[in-house]
Order: structure tokens, then sequence, then C-alpha cells
């Protein structure tokens, strides 16, 4: 499969993604557990979104966008519309998955200063998982062309599976996933500040955060399976794809923090990310018959998701029972500094 990606620039971006984790981990570290403002986490959010366009236009300034070659310019000014079209579908897509990231923090009460660590090692997983699943699924394309057609159907399903379950509580309490943990673990009653595990009663017993980041490593399969063919497309450039999904992980736990307490007044989103699945799956399954312009697909996913925000500020949402935070599924409580 053809990639613009060399042996350098894979070497480049590599460097920067370990370099970004490693600042992050130790601001994380030297700041330990406290309970990050929204204004904190709008200046990580623009970082994170200023880097990945001074990332977008190092790639087109690399790949010839100021070159007296026609031919080179016009491959730059391409892969630079494919990195942000499947940028902002990725971090359009990341959306969904926080408002799921708050609804597991607000069904385990999930003290705010603990929250931090589980996405940090939540966004690890989806980092790790995401390469894998490009990368197979780049060999894949390039070995058999008919599984376009097969990421296509699945996004229709997803799309059109998601619009039914758009303004639906899930049930987590049925949950099979947490079925099966309640079943193979011990589960302590108690928080204990951010340790996965605890002794009770002289028993070694996981804390209810593991269970929360066990439960957001599945998520993030979940949500990767949706994501990483939608991406494929709008380009099958392994180095494009992988990027503009590292770019829109990246900047995930800042982008949390600053939508925790947003997520109803976007409450139609759900069905504008609903009606990008269809119109990207609709696209894969019309490749061989049309192929429908990247810039058509940036403008109607950002038409879209824009429409779909400018309504749910018009639209108030449906009254509906929440799940209220707070009521400690397993009967826990954060311990307090003295019982630590």
């Amino acid at each position: 499969m053809q990639s613009i990606g060399s042996p350098l620039m894979w070497s480049l971006f590599a460097a920067f993604v370990l370099v970004a984790l490693l600042v992050d981990f130790f601001a994380m570290s030297k700041q330990g557990a406290h309970r990050v403002s929204t204004k904190e986490a709008a200046i990580w959010s623009l970082i994170w979104v200023g880097v990945s366009f001074v990332f977008m236009g190092w790639l087109w300034w690399y790949v010839g966008g100021t070159s007296t070659d026609e031919a080179a310019r016009t491959l730059a000014n391409g892969k630079a519309l494919e990195f942000l079209t499947g940028y902002l579908i990725e971090k359009a897509l990341a959306v969904d998955n926080i408002f799921v990231f708050l609804m597991l923090f607000t069904y385990f009460a999930v003290p705010a200063e603990f929250q931090k660590r589980v996405l940090m090692i939540g966004i690890l997983g989806a980092l790790v998982l995401r390469a894998v699943m490009i990368l197979v699924g780049a060999w894949l394309i390039a070995q058999f062309h008919w599984i376009l057609y097969v990421f296509g159907a699945f996004l229709l399903f997803t799309g059109i599976k998601m619009w039914w379950a758009a303004g639906q509580e899930p049930d987590l309490d049925n949950n099979p996933a947490l079925k099966w943990i309640r079943g193979h673990f011990k589960i302590a009653p108690d928080y204990d500040g951010e340790k996965l595990f605890t002794m009770v009663n002289g028993v070694k017993m996981a804390t209810p955060l593991l269970v929360v980041m066990l439960l957001i490593g599945i998520v993030d399969i979940v949500f990767a399976v949706d994501s990483i063919p939608a991406i494929f497309a709008i380009t099958t450039d392994p180095f494009i794809v992988l990027t503009s999904n590292v770019f829109a992980i990246l900047g995930l736990r800042a982008m949390y923090f600053l939508l925790a307490n947003m997520h109803e007044r976007f409450h139609l989103l759900s069905y504008g990310l609903a009606i990008v699945l269809v119109f990207i799956g609709a696209k894969m399954l019309l490749i061989d018959i049309y192929k429908i312009p990247v810039a058509v697909s940036l403008g109607f996913t950002a038409v879209t998701l824009a429409v779909t925000m400018i309504l749910s500020l018009k639209i108030p949402p449906k009254g509906g029972k929440q799940h209220e935070g707070g009521a400690y599924p397993f009967g826990a409580k954060p311990k307090s500094e003295d019982q630590r």
C-alpha cells in the first residue's frame, strides 16, 4: 500500500508521541491527584489542537506544499486535506467516547481527582490498540479490496444503530462486561486513593477504580472498531490514518474535562455523528462507482456537526431519568486522607 510516510517521517512522529506522553505523565505525576479545572482543560485542549495544526502545516511543507513542482503541491494539498478531514472525524467520534467515559465515572461515582489517571491509562491503551488495528486494516485493504465494502456496510449499520440509541440511557447494571468483571474479581467496597488493588480484612481485592479502567479499555475497543473504518473511507495511506487518529486521541483527556459539564448542552450530537457515519459508509460502498472528494467529506462532516450542536443549544433535551452520581455500585465511598 502506497504511503507518503518515509522512515524519517515515521521516526519523527514516533519520537514526538513518546515525548508528548512523557511530558503528560511527568506533569500528571508532579501535580498528583487533583480536580482538573475548566481553565486548565481549556488551555491543554487548545495546546493539543494547536500542535495538531502545526503538524498538518509541517506535513504540507514536507511533502512539497511550497515546491515549484505543481504535482508536489497537489500531493501536499491533498494529504493535508486528508489529515484535516480524518482528524475532524476522529475528534468528533471522540466526543461521543467522552460522554461514555462521563457515564462510567458518574455510575461509579469516581472522585474527580482520580479521573485524570484513569483517562491517561485509557488513552495509552487506545493508542496501542489503534496502531495495531490500523496496521492490520491497511494490510487487509491492500490484500483484499473488497474489505472496503465490509467496512462501508459496518459503518452504515453502526450509524443507524447510533441514531436509534441516541438519547437512551445505557443499562450498565445489566452490562455483560460489568457482570463478567464482578464474577471474576473480588471488588473492594471502598476507593483507596488511586490504587488499583487494596487489602480488605487481609484479603487482596480490586478497587472500583480498576473496574472503571477495565470498562474504559473495553470502550476503547468498541470505539476503535467504529472509528478505524471511518478514517479508511477518507484515505488508505497508513501514515495519514495513524497520525490523524493519534493527534485526535492525545487531546482526549483535556477535552473530557472541558466537555464533562457540557454533555447535556450537546444532547443532539449523537444524531449528527450517526449521520456522518452513514455518509462515510455510503462513500465506501460507492468507492468504485463514484469517489466522493475529500473536500466534500470534510464540508459535510463539519456542517453536520455544527448544525447538530447549534440545534442542541436551541432545542432543550427531553426529560429523562439520569443515573445519580454517588450511588457507588459496590457500596464504595472514597477513603479520607486519615483512613489511607
